[in-house]
């Protein structure tokens, strides 16, 4: 190749490369300006989402001088209520409100009729929802001991209201009434409460507190929401504590409502809880005598051994694990309790006549107490 074809083809490979920079230095401008607009969008973007929410989490109007009746209806959920306020000029965003009480973990609104204000801010209209400040006396109150069965429940409602007992207890169990209330607290009641052993699907759903009422006669369905509504409020306080146990709603309630039952004032409910896991996990019947009365659907002072030998699916003498469900309502330290249990080694428990709970680790030393303090 002589010296002018090789410098030709120099050259053209100067040219080439030239060629190749100018279309990368080009490539990179491009790449540089689709960089910059994506990081122009994204901060328009979310700076005015931010400021949008940041405006929606204030008062709607800090100098005004507005009240405005706003009616919660009775089992209204975080979204209907958010929606009501926003409707009412109370809040500007309903879904932020929304959004801002499930990142702070709000729960326990109570229906009513309330005056509020839209120079409310957001912790004040929470705080007056949690509260239940209203504007009007409630009419009357219904108070829910705790350890009551749904019959006793009942009765309890038939005194307050113009409702008979038994009239209670078939709405409450009423097929079609359920399922709907199963598509209304779906984190709450599943078709557990269907299981056909299941005596009372509601037995140990409504929580034991004071009610208050606004409505002069309030219809069964809606007393049983409110109740609802609060149960709803204290578990959803240990989601994350159930799903570590591995537990479902039904059968932490089921659990809570036998150390409820077993329970007395002076007893450590912890340690009640162990020897039902302890026994559980050593595949041994639970034997708790309120179970036995519960399929007996009577209250006596005293088991005897002929009622031990009843026929039925809660009697935990004659069947393993569990009661098909709740056999009562439990109060919040037994519900602690069946999700927090004492560790020990116990087996057996008695509680003596004296309202004291003695556990043993053995048979023979369960006898010895029993024997000593059980005539």
């Amino acid at each position: 190749m002589g010296k002018k074809e090789k410098k030709d083809e120099h050259s053209g490979l100067m040219e080439e490369l030239k060629e190749r920079q100018n279309e990368a230095k080009v490539v990179r401008k491009v790449v540089a300006i689709i960089t910059v607009s994506i990081l122009l969008i994204a901060i328009i973007v979310f700076g005015g989402g931010f400021l949008y929410i940041n405006s929606a989490l204030k008062p709607v109007d800090p100098d005004s001088k507005i009240e405005k009746k706003i009616e919660i209806p009775i089992g209204s959920g975080v979204s209907t209520i958010s929606q009501i306020l926003e409707d009412n000029g109370i809040i500007k965003d309903a879904r932020v409100f929304k959004y801002y009480v499930k990142f702070k973990n709000e729960s326990g609104f109570m229906a009513g009729e309330y005056v509020m204000n839209p120079t409310m801010t957001l912790p004040q209209i929470v705080n007056s929802l949690k509260t239940g400040k209203v504007m009007q006396k409630a009419v009357f109150k219904i108070t829910i001991p705790e350890g009551k069965k749904l019959t006793e429940i009942a009765e309890i409602i038939a005194k307050s209201t113009n409702h008979k007992p038994e009239e209670i207890l078939t709405a409450l169990n009423d097929q079609t009434f359920i399922e709907s209330l199963i598509s209304q607290y779906p984190e709450l009641l599943t078709n557990e409460v269907l299981n056909p052993l299941v005596k009372y699907p509601l037995e140990g759903y409504l929580y034991p507190a004071t009610y208050p009422f606004y409505k002069e006669d309030p219809s069964i369905e809606d007393i049983a929401k409110v109740m609802l509504n609060k149960t709803k409020s204290v578990v959803d306080e240990y989601r994350i504590q159930i799903e570590e146990k591995q537990m479902t709603v039904h059968q932490l309630l089921t659990m809570a409502s036998l150390i409820e039952e077993e329970a007395t004032e002076k007893v450590d409910r912890n340690q009640i809880s162990s020897v039902f896991y302890n026994r559980i996990d050593a595949g041994m019947p639970l034997q708790t005598d309120p179970t036995v009365l519960y399929a007996k659907g009577e209250h006596k002072e005293k088991v005897y051994y002929k009622d031990l030998e009843i026929e039925d699916p809660y009697n935990t003498y004659m069947n393993p694990g569990l009661t098909p469900g709740p056999i009562a309502n439990a109060g919040l330290s037994s519900i602690e309790a069946a999700l927090e249990p004492a560790e020990t080694d116990f087996l057996y428990f008695l509680a003596t006549p004296e309202g004291e709970v003695l556990f043993s680790k053995t048979l023979a030393e369960h006898n010895e107490k029993k024997a000593e303090h059980i005539q």
